[in-house]
C-alpha cells in the first residue's frame, strides 16, 4: 500500500527537522496544522482528498502573496513565498495544461451537460489541485458558447 499524503508530509517535516531545514520546516508544519484544524472542524481523519485541498488553498495563498510581493518591490519576499510555493507543489500531482482541462469540458458537455453548474460539478473533482479554478470556469464558459 502507498503512503498516504498526510503520512509523507510529517515524514518530509521530520527529515527537514533532521536537516535543520528552516524554511521546510515552517511550510510543512504550518501545513500540517491546517490540516490538524481540518480535521479537528470536520471530525475525523484526513485522508489524501482532504489533504489536496489543504495543499492546494496553501499554494494558491503562497502564488498570491508573491504576486503582491513583487508588485510592492518586494522581490526578495516574492521569492521566499515562490519557494515555499514550490516545496508544497512537490506533494501534488503534476498540473495540467489548458488542452487537457478543454478536453475534460468537452468530454463532460458531450455526455449531456449543458448548463454552467453541472459541467463546473463534474470538472473540479478531476482537476483539484492540479487547474486553477477561474481559469477552468473560463474554458468552460468558451466551450459552452460555442
Amino acid at each position: 500500500m502507498t503512503e498516504s499524503l498526510k503520512a509523507q508530509l510529517e515524514r518530509e517535516m521530520k527529515e527537514a527537522r533532521k536537516e535543520r531545514d528552516r524554511l521546510r520546516t515552517t511550510v510543512l508544519s504550518s501545513t500540517l496544522s491546517e490540516l490538524k484544524n481540518l480535521e479537528i472542524e470536520e471530525g475525523g481523519e484526513a485522508d489524501d482528498e482532504m489533504v489536496k485541498r489543504v495543499l492546494t488553498r496553501a499554494l494558491k495563498q503562497r502564488k498570491e502573496a508573491a504576486d503582491q510581493m513583487r508588485s510592492g518591490g518586494r522581490e526578495e519576499l516574492a521569492r521566499k513565498e515562490e519557494k515555499e510555493a514550490e516545496i508544497l507543489a512537490a506533494f501534488l500531482p503534476p498540473p495540467l495544461d489548458q488542452e487537457e482541462v478543454r478536453a475534460m469540458v468537452r468530454e463532460i458537455i458531450q455526455d449531456g451537460t449543458t448548463e454552467m453548474g453541472p459541467v463546473m460539478g463534474a470538472l473540479m473533482p478531476r482537476i483539484q489541485g492540479r487547474f486553477d479554478g477561474k481559469e477552468a470556469n473560463r474554458i468552460v464558459r468558451e466551450e459552452l458558447s460555442t
